[in-house]
């Protein structure tokens, strides 16, 4: 069983899938920064100083219960919502751009001419025995 599963895992398949997933996750963590590090805070500079993460609409603002508990507001967020769509389009931007890119690179080595069939070396003699033949006549 424990043979069944290395041959399973050390498959291609296998194997490329975990390094995009690993890839993947890295690739996010950057997608994230860019956004909530660089491109939110210059758009919330252009728009005087908003920040996107704390727009929200209250539906019910905090109150205190009869107990001194405090009830936390009922809001719509969607300033982080509009965080992740930006972080969306950026990444689906930057995977369009990845696979533009490596389509490009597979239509050119399918244009590219194949080399032409090597000729087997029984054939070759057989052509210069032919040949020979011929001039001997």
């Amino acid at each position: 069983m424990f043979k069944e599963f290395r041959e399973f895992a050390m498959r291609g398949n296998v194997v490329d899938l975990a390094v995009g997933i690993i890839i993947g996750a890295a690739f996010g963590a950057i997608v994230n920064s860019l956004v909530n590090d660089i491109i939110m805070p210059i758009i919330g500079y252009v728009t005087g100083g908003m920040d996107f993460k704390d727009l929200s609409y209250v539906l019910k603002p905090a109150a205190t219960g009869p107990d001194a508990a405090a009830i936390p507001a009922v809001e719509i967020r969607y300033g982080v919502f509009v965080n992740l769509v930006i972080n969306f389009i950026i990444v689906a931007f930057a995977l369009f751009i990845l696979i533009k890119g490596m389509n490009q690179l597979k239509r050119k080595q399918e244009e590219a001419p194949a080399p032409p069939p090597e000729t087997p070396a029984q054939e070759k003699l057989l052509s210069e025995i032919r040949d020979l033949l011929a001039k001997g006549r």
